[in-house]
């Protein structure tokens, strides 16, 4: 892992740089895949679960049987642990109901927001080397809270042609409407175009390796709306001398531990924490069954020494980054300073896997930088509003002559005829 003391500023944008592969490489191997799936439905689907998954499967769809068959595989404190995140997620999720408000803009003329939830959303969950049964939860809670009518959910299968079980227990938990049996590039196709078994969704949401990263990118182009750009998982830490090293390792591995591509940044002015960090990251690291992925992520993580605070933040806003810790003794101060950022971790018994689990906010976030312009999935993401306004007689009356202003300067005479011919009539 690197250590780069005091860099100068024109060098922090390569410190920044993310271990991300450009997704335009694979845009022709997975255009393939998304034109079989679009033009032959769930007969392609199968095709390439048993080409990618190994897998051949009678049917795309999860059955009833096969949903509680799960109840008796999971163990009672797994369905605990899901229940009580379930609740957590839901309440801080349903805070954020929008109400509109209805404002008279000029006497006569009123103008509101609605909120309408999408109809029909597609979630996607990685199967790879962990059940992500968290990520499920995660975007079905706010899905059924928003009040999408149709939650579909998409994983792929074992080589037994089975879903894990707590997949399906909190799939099950959270209000999926549906549940298939597909990974991949052909998961996010059957979603965007819809097959035989699959119903087709206005609108994608999940994370996954990068061909589904490329696929999401290319039938969002004119299919369906997707959560946001993805890439690998990472996380900043900014610490002082006041920090615990073994807190900060402990971040440093939860997050690199998700993948090679991963990666993790120390951002500190204390050069003294360097090496007791890097010594509990070694111990830690000795004893973690993932160990080879996370050895590999931090080949590409690092730990950067900056002389002030004020540069601290300034980088961090400048790499924001998908999830931020701050273990500092002024954390407070330093998290109002924070503009680029998915999720923030504030002082130090806030480790980063609450957000990931249990806490009640969402991990679904923008990575890779774009946590400059993308929120972090929300309410807000499974919901459309719509404007509505009602003008009376008074109200064309005071504002008529405005628009007939503004339309004709545009030259659009119909647009100001239809002002004109209300005026007429009064």
């Amino acid at each position: 892992m690197e250590v780069i003391k005091y860099p100068a500023r024109e060098d922090w944008p390569s410190l920044a740089k993310r271990p991300a592969l450009d997704v335009t490489t694979l845009f022709d191997t997975v255009r393939s895949v998304l034109e079989e799936v679009r033009k032959e439905g769930d007969v392609a689907v199968k095709w390439y679960e048993e080409k990618f998954d190994k897998v051949t499967l009678p049917e795309l769809q999860v059955s009833e049987a096969e949903i509680q068959e799960a109840h008796a595989l999971v163990s009672e404190e797994l369905k605990q642990a899901i229940r009580t995140a379930k609740d957590n997620i839901e309440k801080f999720h349903a805070s954020q109901r929008f109400t509109g408000q209805k404002v008279e803009t000029t006497p006569g003329v009123t103008c509101w927001q609605k909120a309408v939830a999408i109809e029909k959303v597609g979630l996607y969950i990685p199967g790879g080397t962990a059940p992500l049964f968290s990520t499920v939860l995660m975007l079905a809670i706010p899905a059924r809270i928003a009040g999408c009518k149709e939650i579909v959910l998409c994983t792929p299968p074992n080589k037994e042609g089975k879903v894990h079980p707590a997949i399906l227990f909190a799939a099950e938990t959270a209000g999926v409407s549906k549940i298939f049996k597909a990974g991949g590039i052909q998961a996010i196709a059957a979603m965007a175009y819809g097959t035989e078994s699959v119903p087709k969704v206005y609108k994608i949401f999940g994370p996954g390796n990068q061909y589904v990263t490329a696929a999401k990118q290319l039938v969002s182009l004119k299919e369906v709306a997707i959560d946001m750009p993805a890439g690998p998982s990472e996380v900043e830490v900014i610490a002082d001398a006041t920090a615990t090293p073994a807190f900060i390792a402990a971040d440093f591995l939860s997050q690199a531990e998700h993948g090679v591509d991963s990666q993790a940044m120390l951002v500190t002015t204390s050069e003294e924490i360097v090496t007791p960090v890097m010594e509990a990251i070694r111990q830690q690291l000795s004893v973690l069954p993932r160990k080879e992925i996370t050895e590999k992520a931090l080949e590409h993580s690092r730990i950067i020494v900056l002389a002030t605070e004020q540069e601290v933040i300034d980088f961090t806003n400048m790499y924001a980054p998908e999830h931020l810790i701050i273990q500092t003794a002024n954390y407070v101060h330093i998290a109002a300073q924070i503009e680029n950022a998915g999720s923030v971790f504030m002082g130090p018994y806030t480790p980063e896997s609450a957000g990931d689990y249990a806490s009640g906010t969402n991990h679904t976030l923008p990575t890779n930088g774009y946590a400059k312009a993308y929120s972090g999935v929300n309410l807000d993401s499974f919901i459309k509003k719509i404007t509505f306004q009602e003008i009376t007689a008074e109200g064309i009356k005071n504002l008529g002559g405005t628009i007939q202003e503004m339309a004709g300067n545009e030259q659009l005479d119909a647009h100001r005829n239809a002002v004109t011919t209300r005026l007429n009539t009064l």
